[in-house]
């Protein structure tokens, strides 16, 4: 029998692969987790990389909508899925972080769950965990998007529809992108020109920004919020500069950038605060 024994074995982990056993109930006494796959489990997080919330300048409709609707999430009330779209660098994720900690600073315990794009196909799986957990939950997608030929979308739609079972009333999408629709442009009008039906099949793409009940554009900011949120972040960690010397280079800095967004502006106080000794630990 010992020559059976082998490929037995194989056979029991083959079928184990097919139809793996239930996973164990997390931990959830962690704030926040990154779901991961291979094998799949969710990794908590003991220290989230965020900002203040009051650092976050030149986005206050965003901020105010986004906040409001988390707290009436977290106070178990009825909150819309939240697409937060537009220019890169203008704080989208980082301002997801940062409501989370502000309504979790209100004593109410609301968990965050970071899903990467890849791994949308096992999002069902994941949302049976979270389903049946005594908790609420903000399941958060950075920098969505999806190319030519990617189906993964079809899985962001069963979250948002929710199936049958339906979205677990537990569980909130906060999704970002840089793009409106989710997909690039030229990929939306080369279904118009090859599908059979141009109408439905575009429509099948841009009905999934659709189903998103809050949509919240993020736009490159002007020269006067740029150093309005680096004079913010010197205040905060107590780094001292001059108007003059701060605005100058800023300003150069930016321009060395070809850009000017929240990211750039950040990026620019992290070397000032190098340069005069600061930690931002």
């Amino acid at each position: 029998m010992d020559h059976l024994t082998d490929p037995m074995e194989r056979i029991a982990a083959a079928l184990e692969r097919m139809s793996p056993a239930p996973l164990a109930a997390p931990d959830f006494s962690a704030e926040a987790f990154v779901w991961h796959t291979g094998p799949e489990r969710l990794e908590p997080v003991n220290k989230v990389s965020r900002v203040d919330l009051s650092l976050l300048l030149g986005v206050d409709r965003s901020r105010d909508t986004l906040l409001a609707n988390t707290l009436q999430f977290a106070r178990g009330l009825p909150a819309n899925n939240a697409l937060l779209w537009g220019a890169r660098g203008m704080g989208k994720s980082s301002l997801v972080k940062a409501v989370h900690a502000a309504v979790c600073a209100q004593d109410l315990d609301l968990k965050l769950v970071e899903l990467q794009r890849e791994d949308l196909p096992t999002v069902s799986r994941l949302m049976d965990i979270l389903r049946d957990a005594p908790y609420r939950f903000v399941l958060f997608c950075d920098d969505l998007s999806f190319s030519h030929d990617d189906q993964h979308y079809k899985s962001l739609k069963a979250v948002l529809d929710g199936g049958v079972a339906g979205r677990p009333d537990n569980v909130v999408l906060y999704v970002t992108s840089n793009r409106r629709h989710l997909m690039p442009r030229d990929m939306i009008e080369n279904e118009r020109g090859s599908a059979i039906n141009p109408s439905e099949a575009v429509e099948e793409k841009v009905s999934l920004s659709d189903r998103f009940g809050l949509w919240l554009g993020f736009h490159p900011c002007s020269q006067d919020e740029y150093l309005a949120m680096i004079r913010g972040y010197c205040t905060a960690y107590g780094v001292e500069i001059t108007d003059e010397t701060l605005h100058a280079e800023a300003i150069e800095w930016q321009a060395t950038r070809g850009a000017r967004s929240g990211r750039v502006a950040w990026q620019y106080f992290t070397d000032l605060a190098g340069r005069k000794g600061v930690s931002l630990g």
